[in-house]
């Protein structure tokens, strides 16, 4: 894989996180309450806004800091792992939220969330072949 597609993919990425981000903390914050599983021992906001500032956090850092992209890539594939419990327990939940309002819509999200996974781990260059001094 080229060196830019790695780049593009990392700033897609970024951009996209600090933006669902900033979300989280103003017009779907609603929404983003409504997928905090009722299991969870924290209040919906808190869990909310805290993520939030994390995703925007870490968006931000992969596309400011290229140079720090393998731990930034590392870090946002985590916590993309760490909010997957949130994301099932919505679909055994049968929560509605950002228009997943049947079994299978949920159902399909669950396997978007791996792709997430592989695509920060990409973006930060863990995965494809290393070519000498790119640092990809």
């Amino acid at each position: 894989m080229s060196s830019m597609l790695r780049t593009a993919s990392r700033l897609l990425l970024g951009s996209a996180m600090v933006g669902a981000g900033v979300l989280h903390l103003t017009t779907q914050r609603a929404e983003f309450q409504a997928q905090v599983p009722d299991w969870f021992p924290l209040d919906d906001d808190l869990v909310v806004v805290g993520s939030g500032v994390v995703e925007i956090g870490l968006g931000a850092a992969f596309v400011a800091l290229p140079r720090r992209r393998r731990l930034v890539g590392a870090l946002l594939a985590a916590f993309f792992v760490v909010i997957f419990p949130g994301n099932v327990a919505q679909y055994v939940e049968g929560t509605d939220a950002f228009g997943l309002d049947t079994d299978r819509a949920r159902l399909v999200r669950l396997f978007f969330q791996p792709v997430l996974v592989v695509w920060a781990l990409f973006g930060g260059g863990w995965l494809g072949r290393r070519r000498g001094g790119d640092g990809a």
